[in-house]
This record gives structure tokens, sequence and C-alpha cells, in this order.
């Protein structure tokens, strides 16, 4: 079985992926801000198996520059995968958005992806594993409204693209999912004026069970990108 490291792991999609590669046998690795947060998806997914196979890791992924220093001391093994799930969104026009605004995401949803994996890329290459980032349809495309956010996430499909080409013995996958249940989705509903009703939308567990079908993928073949539509 594998080892696998998961960024926004308390998050909707990076707790179903964590959970679903647990159940598969794998030693998973949690990371997040919240040490209470992380702990308590770490209950929920080892249950009455105890915690043998789950640990955490807290990592504010804010500031990139504090990652490295984050890390010293910490011991990890060959990684088969790294699935970068964290993000956050602040929607608003060109003529609204402050520096704040396109600096926060540009950080966390592109640069800190970025500076993660070259740390974690020994341990990676180590396993010849696999690196997983959960884009978004905006990653795609850029709509009214949500330019800084696109931008980051059009800079993550990037960051993915280049380190496919420069590390050959790992893969590289990038997942853009649409429209998914999620705290993020509530925000954005809120941003535009509308009521939250996560029926209306794909189910976080569909989009990790792409994501872990990826990483289960043989090894003859990669999953390049893939595009999940409710």
């Amino acid at each position: 079985m594998g080892t696998y490291l998961i960024t926004g792991a308390t998050g909707a999609i990076g707790a179903d992926v964590a959970e679903l590669l647990h159940e598969a046998g794998h030693h998973v690795i949690l990371s997040g801000r919240s040490a209470e947060r992380l702990d308590a998806i770490a209950r929920r997914i080892a249950g009455d198996t105890g915690g043998e196979r789950v640990r955490t890791l807290v990592l504010d992924l804010s500031d990139p520059r504090r990652i490295e220093p984050s890390l010293d001391g910490v011991e990890l093994p060959p990684l088969d995968g790294v699935v970068h799930s964290a993000g956050t969104v602040r929607l608003g026009t060109v003529a609204e958005l402050r520096p704040g605004d396109w600096l926060d995401q540009l950080l966390v949803n592109a640069a800190a992806p970025a500076e993660l994996t070259r740390l974690l890329l020994p341990s990676v290459r180590a396993a010849r594993g696999q690196v997983v980032f959960v884009n978004s349809g905006s990653g795609l495309r850029a709509n009214p409204g949500w330019g800084a956010y696109a931008a980051s996430k059009h800079a993550l499909r990037a960051l993915a693209d280049s380190l496919r080409a420069e590390e050959p013995d790992i893969r590289v996958t990038s997942v853009f999912p649409g429209r998914t249940a999620s705290e993020m989705q509530r925000q954005v509903r809120a941003h535009e004026g509308g009521e939250y009703d996560p029926d209306a939308f794909m189910s976080p567990r569909t989009v990790a069970q792409v994501i872990v079908n990826a990483l289960e993928t043989p090894r003859d073949a990669t999953v390049t990108d893939v595009s999940v539509r409710g």
C-alpha cells in the first residue's frame, strides 16, 4: 500500500480523498491549518481501526515562504502521491478587487502548491509517485467577477504542465471540477446573492473518487487532465 499527503484535508474534497484512500488500505498524511480540525478528520477516518495509517501535518499555506521552516524536522516517507486540495476564493470584478485579494489567491492557489511540491519532490521521486492538483473550471476559462481566482487557477494549470515536462519519472494530474458542494461553494453563493443548497451541486465524494481513480491508474498510463461536471 502507498502513502499519500493531502493538503486542504479538512475541506470537503480533501477529507473525502483521504477517507477513500484510507478505505483502500493506504497510509494518509492530512495537512491543513487547524490542528483541532485535522485531529477531528483523522478520528473520523481512522474509526475503530486506530490511527496507525493516519497522521496529521499542520501547514499554513497563506505564506509560501513559511512552508519550508514548518517542515524542518518533519520526517516524511517516500510519497506515492501528493494531492493539492487546499484553496481559497474571493470574487469580484477587476474594478472591485484590491491587491490583497489578488495576492491572497495567487499565494494560496498557485505559489503555495509550487513551493510545497518543490519541498516534497525528493519524497515523490523516491516512490516514482504522482502529484494531483485540484484545479477548477476557472482554470480553463475566466468569467466576469472571477478574474483573480481564475488567474490563480490558470497559474496552477501552468505549474502542473511544467512539472509534468520537467519530471518524467513522476505522474502529474490536473483535475478541473465544476461546482461542488462545499464551504467554498457556500461563500460563492453568498457573494452571488443566492441560497446555498448542497443538493444542487456535485458531491465532493464524487470528485474525490475521480481523484483516487487517477491515483490508482496502472503505472503504464497517466491521467493528465480530467474535467468533472455535475
